[in-house]
């Protein structure tokens, strides 16, 4: 009877640890909707992170995309002139 007993505490200690390893950990942020308090006075302004480099994160985001979508209408645009699909005409009115 006592190792049953030591089995189950050895198990339920397993599962304790296993179901906090296995949940992710949550933050819990404030968030107020109010804006005034019940005697009707403006509350102050919450608090608010600021984000760092966030022009550099912009940047680094932004232009290897718009790059690398030069580089595939550039490649296409090629390819429809090489198939005839897409040629522009070259018209010459100089009469």
């Amino acid at each position: 009877m006592a190792s049953a007993l030591g089995r189950f505490r050895w198990v339920s200690a397993f599962t304790n640890v296993l179901a906090s390893r296995l949940t992710p950990s949550k933050t819990v942020t404030a968030c107020r909707t109010a804006v005034c308090s019940s005697s009707g006075a403006i509350l102050p302004k919450p608090n608010k992170e600021q984000t760092s480099f966030g022009l550099l994160r912009i940047a680094v985001v932004v232009v290897p995309f718009l790059y690398v979508g030069t580089q595939i209408s550039k490649n296409f645009a090629a390819l429809l002139e090489e198939h005839d699909i897409f040629v522009p005409e070259d018209d010459d009115d100089d009469d």
